[in-house]
């Protein structure tokens, strides 16, 4: 099996809860095709360069996924139908290991503003300006 990143972009008016919700579903996904998520990173709520789909802002989650392609393939065609994604990247790791981020605040949203808080304010807003650079071409 190989290594995948898949970065995704939810829409901004989604509850915390919303979020988990649906990154419990890719993760099902994964997991009934014989793979396994090796990790997952809630990035936060995060302005958007450009507006995607009426929207300014988004919730960014990191998924890390050992699993055949197939099982990828699959992910990336639910994702691409779910009107709840405006939108997302797959990447294969080829370096074959994960590293975790150092935009790593917490796994989950509903936990995120309490780590936040526990957080270096000085390290996070630091990488707070670089993500707001970040763009997706689809």
């Amino acid at each position: 099996m190989a290594l995948y990143e898949t970065v995704y972009i939810a829409r901004q008016d989604l509850t915390a809860e919303d979020v988990d919700n649906l990154s419990k579903k890719f993760e099902k996904i994964i997991t009934d095709g014989k793979g396994k998520v090796v990790s997952k990173e809630y990035w936060g709520l995060r302005n958007l360069t450009f507006k995607i789909k009426k929207n300014g802002r988004g919730h960014y989650v990191l998924l890390n996924i050992d699993a055949p392609y197939p099982v990828v393939a699959e992910l990336n065609r639910v994702i691409s139908f779910n009107e709840d994604v405006i939108r997302s990247i797959t990447l294969r790791n080829d370096f074959g290991k994960v590293v975790e981020s150092e935009l790593f605040i917490c796994a989950d949203a509903k936990d995120y503003k309490a780590a936040k808080v526990n957080a270096k304010k000085e390290t996070a807003s630091k990488y707070d300006a670089v993500l707001d650079q970040v763009q997706f071409d689809n």
